[in-house]
């Protein structure tokens, strides 16, 4: 039998981008991309000020 996946820790960054795309997805699909402009420049952001993404 195999162990459940590790439950995700509530600060994980990981978490926040399902939770952000979760949120776009479920935009209507003329606002979507808008949606994903914006989180690809906050996501640009973070990673040039080397933060977590």
């Amino acid at each position: 039998m195999t162990d459940p996946a590790p439950e995700p820790q509530p600060d994980d960054p990981s978490e926040d981008l399902v939770s952000a795309l979760e949120v776009i997805e479920d935009q209507p699909l003329a606002q979507r991309a808008d949606g994903y402009a914006a989180l690809h420049d906050e996501l640009a952001r973070r990673l040039d000020a080397g933060g977590p993404p």
